[in-house]
């Protein structure tokens, strides 16, 4: 069996124990909703439309509301979404330079319609002018659907990266191909029993979380580099070399990782791995720490996570870190009450 990184991760199947769903041939779904909040933020908000009449620019979501998901069966991807937007735009006329406020409303943003059928409506605060209210269902209008598809080409992307993987015939062609284009034609086609010398990108998410602790940074940055505080929490033995370069083993060698920067109270850098992650992959941990009167803000990110794994690791740094070390944290606090 190759290694990870030596073989390729799309033709190896996930740790289960009835060995199904290779290649995610059957149903496979992942929630899009949370994604989706933040990418039509990201490509609408801030959005300028200018012409002749003046300026604009989209400057708020105030209403976002729907759902979206992604599936992926027998290799088809399949997207739903349904969206109600309300956003807000500002302007001013050219010529006199009168300020004017609106919105605009798009009812229904689903599979259901192409883009160019979406129905969006644009509305003014009153006012005598009418140039800007006309600015935006014109230039406003095609701005709008452009950010919109650049949305949906995101999400059949970007977010589902890592959810159709082909067949080993599929990547032989791929990779016959790409020697070829590189200019190794010793062989024009590659057997599949011999792709497994061949190295590939892992698919990976990138997870970010926020958690607020009432204790001061300096207490909180500890417990990530002390030994004891690290068994405590963590309710096992561990091993903890809180120096760049150290070792670092937890939850009964179930973690693991090594120390890539500390900067007491403000930051560590950890390359990170779970046991059941494929051979040799890690991820990269950084955690700053934000001072914030008695409380501390920890931001986590977590980087190169694979994408098989990610909601198990979510929940890893959710109930066995966060969880535990607040709770160790407060009993630390109510023995010195």
């Amino acid at each position: 069996m190759a290694k990870w990184g030596q073989g390729d991760p799309r033709w190896i199947v996930e740790e289960r124990a009835d060995a199904t769903n290779v290649n995610n041939w059957h149903w496979t779904e992942r929630d899009a909703t949370s994604w989706s909040k933040s990418k039509l933020k990201e490509v609408l908000v801030g959005l300028v439309v200018e012409g002749e009449a003046g300026r604009c620019e989209i400057s708020g979501l105030k209403h976002l509301e729907g759902e979206a998901s992604c599936n992926s069966r027998k290799g088809k991807l399949i997207v739903f979404y349904e969206w109600n937007l309300r956003l807000s735009w500002r302007g001013t006329v050219k010529e006199s330079g009168e300020k004017h406020k609106g919105s605009v409303e798009i009812p229904n943003l689903s599979e259901e319609n192409e883009v160019d059928d979406t129905e969006i409506n644009i509305s003014k605060k009153k006012g005598e002018s009418d140039v800007l209210k006309d600015l935006m269902r014109t230039e406003g209008t095609t701005k709008v659907r452009e950010a919109l598809r650049d949305y949906l080409k995101a999400l059949k992307t970007e977010f589902t990266l890592g959810m159709i993987l082909p067949t080993r015939a599929a990547a032989g062609q791929e990779l016959a191909a790409e020697r070829k284009l590189s200019g190794n034609t010793s062989q024009d086609s590659v057997s599949p029993q011999h792709l497994d010398t061949v190295g590939v990108k892992i698919p990976t998410v990138k997870i970010i979380m926020r958690e607020i602790f009432n204790s001061p940074a300096d207490e909180l940055y500890s417990v990530f580099t002390t030994q004891e505080l690290v068994q405590k929490f963590s309710r096992r033995p561990a091993a903890v070399d809180a120096q760049k370069g150290g070792k670092l083993q937890m939850f009964d060698g179930r973690v693991s990782g090594e120390y890539a920067e500390l900067v007491p109270s403000q930051r560590i850098v950890l390359k990170w791995r779970c046991r059941s992650w494929p051979e040799e992959h890690y991820a990269m941990v950084a955690l700053n720490f934000k001072a914030m009167a008695a409380q501390t803000e920890l931001q986590l990110e977590c980087k190169g996570v694979p994408v098989s794994h990610e909601d198990s690791t979510r929940q890893c740094w959710k109930e066995q870190y966060f969880e535990e070390i607040r709770v160790l944290l407060q009993e630390s606090h109510d023995s010195m009450e």
